[in-house]
């Protein structure tokens, strides 16, 4: 059934037609086929179901590149002990030993809530890269059972990393492997699969060359996080990290190296030619204190740079928000990034998403993928296409979302969740959070 999203100001992102006042959007199995006025689509198509924007700001679903749904289970937890001075401090200390203790339901549960979260600030789609060394086998279908019962796209991987041994490696590199395969046959049109890896310093050569052999799908890696992946490559393999995986053929369109604070002017040439995305994290960075992504020198160099939250948060509004004051701030320069930013939220995501979905995503226009959204935010200044980064930028958050679509599926409206029963699954995710905190020796 046609069903027509109506009476909101539409920002599209096409620059065909980057907005329409007082506009409507008409979608069908999935697919936009019309944009134009509401007075028109709505003469034009009676019997279309009708979803009220009352008078909001239409846009397409947002899109976050590099998420660790898992890491929500983190939200107020003190493990004994843990005080971290740096960076492999925090892995060892936080992470890892989080994702050692982690199990099928802590992670189906985490999934579902962290995709909900994802669901009231307008994330339609999402790149995650998964960690549950407690239990591999099977771990990416718990998040691809709460993607696809909620509605949202999901892009996963699984963490292959030496860090707990070569058995647990090589089941890391099978667990990609197989949920690959599954993505071939899955009809939700919701998932997708790349080979996930942890980081240069963690991977073996044996592994590395393992995986290589065990997939068809790009790769989804952390590179360069710290300085201390690019000491570790230069002194055990000397050659930078961008070198090896180049040497493993890794690198291509279909790969996402994560981070990347720390690359040479040929790292950064490399990627460009080969089409490797990185996708940007700048609350993470700061958070770990590891450094920044110059973002100014990877545009410069032709590289497809998107954002992500890196579990950080799940409204990608934030990574916006910080990513626009940390580059001014990194360059002492207060009226440079802007642009950047701006492409790599709403222009380079939605490549993104084109790669790794074979869909149209981020737009409004015919034919793309009905992934919307409606903000109740309300300008106090003129709004327009030529300043509704703006807007987003200065005056929009995620809490201003009120209803979420995802390929025509209406998951929340008036942000009430739809079919879904939020409170019976926050017992369940809390009940898994004790569990797993209990295990940590946390209270």
């Amino acid at each position: 059934m046609k069903k027509l999203l109506t009476n909101g100001t539409v920002l599209t992102r096409d620059a065909a037609q980057p907005m329409v006042e007082q506009g409507a959007v008409l979608f069908e199995d999935g697919v936009i086929l019309e944009v134009g006025t509401a007075a028109a689509l709505e003469q034009a198509h009676p019997d279309a179901e009708r979803i009220d924007a009352k008078g909001g700001i239409i846009l397409p679903g947002f899109i976050n590149a590099h998420h660790h749904i898992y890491s929500a289970f983190a939200r107020g937890l003190s493990i004994p002990g843990n005080c971290a001075t740096d960076f492999p401090g925090v892995l060892e200390g936080t992470w890892w030993n989080i994702d050692r203790h982690l199990m099928r339901p802590m992670t189906r549960m985490s999934a579902y809530m962290t995709l909900i979260e994802g669901i009231r600030s307008g994330v339609t789609t999402i790149f995650d890269h998964h960690a549950s060394f407690g239990e591999i086998e099977g771990s990416l279908d718990e998040i691809a059972e709460a993607a696809t019962t909620l509605g949202v796209r999901a892009c996963l991987c699984y963490e292959i990393s030496d860090r707990d041994g070569a058995e647990k490696a090589r089941q890391s590199v099978l667990e990609n492997e197989r949920f690959e395969n599954y993505c071939k046959t899955d009809k939700s049109g919701l998932l997708a699969a790349m080979c996930g890896m942890h980081a240069s310093f963690t991977i073996s050569e044996e592994t590395m060359a393992f995986a290589r052999e065990h997939t068809n799908a790009g790769f989804h890696i952390h590179v360069c996080e710290g300085a201390y992946d690019r000491d570790h490559c230069s002194a055990t393999y000397h050659e930078t990290v961008v070198h090896r995986l180049a040497r493993h053929g890794i690198l291509g369109e279909q790969t996402i190296c994560g981070h990347c604070v720390y690359l040479t002017d040929e790292d950064r040439r490399m990627l460009a030619e080969t089409g490797t995305a990185v996708v940007h994290n700048p609350q993470s960075n700061m958070g770990n204190a590891v450094g920044v992504t110059d973002i100014l020198k990877l545009f410069g160099a032709g590289v497809t740079v998107g954002l992500g939250t890196d579990g950080f948060t799940s409204d990608i509004l934030e990574s916006v928000k910080t990513a626009n004051v940390l580059v001014k701030h990194m360059n002492q320069h207060p009226s440079i990034g802007f642009g950047e930013v701006m492409d790599m939220a709403f222009v380079n995501n939605a490549k993104l998403a084109d790669r790794h979905f074979g869909d149209t995503c981020g737009v409004i226009r015919p034919g793309a993928r009905a992934d919307l959204i409606v903000s109740d935010y309300r300008p106090m200044t003129r709004l327009g296409p030529d300043n509704i980064n703006g807007h987003i930028t200065f005056g929009m958050n995620g809490h201003n979302v009120t209803t979420t679509i995802c390929g025509g599926r209406v998951l929340m409206q008036d942000r009430e969740l739809v079919g879904i029963d939020e409170e019976k699954i926050q017992h369940e995710c809390r009940a898994q959070a004790d569990a797993l905190w209990k295990s940590l020796g946390a209270h």
